[in-house]
Formats: structure tokens, C-alpha cells, sequence
């Protein structure tokens, strides 16, 4: 793939896990899940009143929901669009304005690089996630 923004997409799985509103729980499922040798790639926790709702996506999705679901979480499964940016002002305005430009809404999105990392990785959540790859593909820069 050629284009000065988007360096790999593919539609991807999340696991979503609603979690308790209280200290430990995050600190909980992310040792279940390294102790079993599963990588977090990306990682949001959005906060309720009582309960939080975790997103992930891992390295091996199969085990995670076996292990969550073993320790009693409830998890739900979501195809995502896992794209891989340009970590450069005009990234996301880009890739947003693509999206938008051939109709899909961005029901949620999330990212997170560091100063001194090239390529960051993005989180997409729209209606048809391999559509939206399709479009962004095609899409100039």
C-alpha cells in the first residue's frame, strides 16, 4: 500500500468488558490477560456511574474472551477497523474526512502514540468496518 497517511488496514476484533467502577478491576483483567501471554494492542476505558466499559484488541482475541468469560466478565465482540497511520498533523483529519466523504459514521474512535513513533495505531468503529476499509484505501491523500 502506497499512501502518505494509511500504512496498513484491516478489519479487526475488539472485546468489549463491562467492568466495575472501582480500584483494581483494570489492573485485574490486564494481569489475567498477560500471564497468559495475550498482547494488548490498544486499549480504552470510558467511565459510567456505577459500571466502566472496556475496549481492547488483542493478539490472540480467542483467548481473551475465553479467559474474561472464565472470570466471569461480560464481554461482547465487535469488528473494528484497525488502521495503522502516519503519526503527522493531518493523520486523522484525513482519515475522518475520507470516511466521512463516502458516508460512514464513526460511531466511536480511539488512538494513542508517542512523540518519537512514526506509525500509530487507530481504532474505527463505522457500520460496514470492510467497506470502510475499501474507501479509505481509494481514498487520495
Amino acid at each position: 500500500m502506497s499512501h502518505p497517511y494509511l500504512h496498513s488496514s484491516t478489519v479487526g476484533r475488539q472485546i468489549s468488558v463491562f467492568v466495575q467502577n472501582e480500584p483494581g478491576i483494570l489492573a485485574g483483567i490486564t494481569r489475567l490477560l498477560g500471564e497468559a501471554g495475550v498482547n494488548i494492542y490498544a486499549l480504552c476505558l470510558s467511565e459510567g456511574l456505577e459500571t466502566g466499559y472496556l475496549r481492547l484488541v488483542v493478539d490472540k482475541t480467542e483467548d481473551a474472551l475465553r479467559l474474561l468469560n472464565e472470570a466471569k466478565y461480560l464481554t461482547m465482540e465487535r469488528e473494528i477497523m484497525l488502521l495503522e497511520l502516519t503519526n503527522h498533523p493531518g493523520s486523522l483529519e484525513w482519515m475522518t474526512g475520507a470516511l466521512a466523504a463516502a458516508g460512514h459514521n464513526l460511531d466511536y474512535a480511539y488512538c494513542a502514540s508517542g512523540p518519537q513513533v512514526e506509525i500509530g495505531i487507530v481504532v474505527v468503529r463505522v457500520k460496514d468496518c470492510a467497506q470502510g476499509i475499501r474507501d479509505l484505501e481509494s481514498a487520495p491523500a
